[in-house]
């Protein structure tokens, strides 16, 4: 699991409560695909309790895992930009309790209170920036030797 900031952890706590008052509490079982990519992204998760593996469809491998999340984590940020469509699939590693919002809801909150919708944005932005940050850094672990055998 990532030792990053999480979503709910870069709210103040005012503008997290109010975030959470519009998330449904959902559990999931071990194994349960929570999002598929490449489908209709309108709704997304925090992490309240267990373990979301985060993967990407390879050609010839099927869904590889390429991030653990935890408690507190974001799970989807594909609903907040059109054509609202999943980058990555989900599934859970084993029981996961989680907060499930509806993307157009916290979007039309977002437009309606500014300053609540600019904490969300932001946090979900802090999410999205730290998680290119540690897929960058896996590839440079990845390719960093076969690029430095080429210089």
């Amino acid at each position: 699991m990532s030792s990053t900031v999480t979503m709910l952890d870069s709210l103040p706590p005012a503008h997290r409560r109010a975030f959470l008052e519009h998330g449904k509490k959902v559990s999931f079982p071990q194994s349960w695909r929570i999002c598929d990519e490449g489908r209709f992204a309108d709704r997304f998760w925090v992490v309240e309790s267990g373990a979301v593996s985060i993967d990407m469809d390879v050609p010839g491998r099927g869904a590889v895992s390429v991030e653990t999340l935890g408690p507190g984590e974001l799970v989807g940020w594909s609903w907040l930009f059109p054509p609202y469509r999943w980058q990555v699939g989900a599934h859970a590693l084993g029981s996961v309790g989680a907060y499930e919002f509806s993307g157009a809801e916290i979007r039309d909150l977002c437009r309606e209170n500014p300053v609540l919708g600019q904490a969300i944005v932001l946090a979900a932005a802090q999410t999205i920036a730290q998680r290119l940050g540690s897929a960058r850094a896996r590839m440079l672990d990845m390719y960093g030797p076969r690029l430095q055998e080429h210089s």
